[in-house]
C-alpha cells in the first residue's frame, strides 16, 4: 500500500491535475474511484467526514485535501520524503 492515496472520479479535472503531479514527482499513490462503486463511496464519505468535492488526498492516512493543498505541500517543501531522492 501507497503512502499517499486519492479519492477521485473519472470526469474531474482536478483529480487529473493532481495524479499527473503526483506521477511528475515520481509519488506512488492508491487511487480509489468513488464513481466505481457504492462501497467506494461509503468509504470516501467516511474516511473525509462527508467531504464534498474530489479530489480528497491522504497521506499516511491523514486527509490534507485536494489538489491546491497537494500543490502547497509541495512548494513549502512537505513533501520531500515521499519522493525518491527525498
Amino acid at each position: 500500500m501507497n503512502r499517499v492515496t486519492i479519492y477521485s472520479t473519472a470526469s474531474c479535472v482536478f483529480c487529473e491535475r493532481a495524479k499527473t503531479m503526483l506521477d511528475k514527482w515520481q509519488i506512488p499513490f492508491d487511487e480509489i474511484r468513488i464513481d466505481e462503486s457504492h462501497d467506494h463511496m461509503k468509504e470516501f464519505v467516511r474516511v473525509t467526514n462527508s467531504a464534498r468535492t474530489v479530489p480528497q488526498i491522504l497521506i499516511d492516512g491523514k486527509l490534507i485535501g485536494g489538489f491546491s493543498e497537494l500543490a502547497e505541500l509541495h512548494m513549502d517543501g512537505e513533501l520531500d520524503d515521499l519522493m525518491p531522492d527525498g
